[in-house]
């Protein structure tokens, strides 16, 4: 979800098969650089096969051009990424979340998820992935409000997942969520059902 100059990812921390709890602390939001995130949801191993892949091509990018790669270069590298295998596609919905610098005090906010092989999706207000996104639609719809301050926006996005979370019964286990502005990263714990 975007902000006026910051962004926010919100996750759970539940990792299932069906309704088989896997794993009640399973980390899902990956940090690219200080002005770019990465939401993976799907397969665990194709999560952490993925997240290495882009791992590696960012710091690939960084030795070639000598600095660090934008947010919106690296949606571009995601979608990239996941068409090379669009034949065995990796099973999962990234979400890249990120702040490009328009000026010395404005930053544009990078919002997309993808699906399986590479498509973009960025209406620039907010995205969503995994097995409740069927739910966050309706809730993002009705509280979000263009141009948050940080502080709204950890309530905005925090309310909608957990009314999300109450209705999913696949999600859950607690929540974390990374709200990113130009000069930190700052990630909060949320308490949610633990069923």
């Amino acid at each position: 979800m975007s902000g006026h100059n910051c962004v926010a990812i919100a996750t759970d921390t539940r990792l299932s098969t069906q309704l088989m709890t896997v794993d009640s602390n399973f980390q899902r939001v990956f940090k690219v650089n200080d002005k770019c995130l990465m939401g993976l949801s799907g397969l665990a191993t194709d999560v952490q096969t993925f997240n290495a892949l882009m791992k590696f091509k960012t710091n690939l990018y960084s030795l070639k051009e000598g600095r660090e790669i934008k947010a919106g270069t690296f949606s571009k590298l995601v979608a990239t990424s996941l068409y090379e295998k669009r034949f065995g596609p990796y099973f999962v919905a990234p979400v890249v979340a990120g702040l490009d610098k328009k000026s010395e005090t404005e930053y544009e906010p990078v919002i997309c998820t993808y699906d399986s092989i590479g498509y973009r999706e960025h209406n620039g207000q907010f995205e969503v992935a995994g097995t409740g996104s069927e739910l966050l639609y309706g809730v993002c719809e009705s509280f979000y409000k263009p141009n948050l301050e940080p502080d709204q926006l950890f309530e905005v996005i925090s309310n909608c997942l957990l009314s999300a979370l109450d209705r999913d019964s696949l999600s859950g286990w607690g929540a974390y969520v990374y709200i990113l502005t130009p000069n930190e990263l700052t990630v909060r714990a949320l308490k949610t059902r633990q069923d």
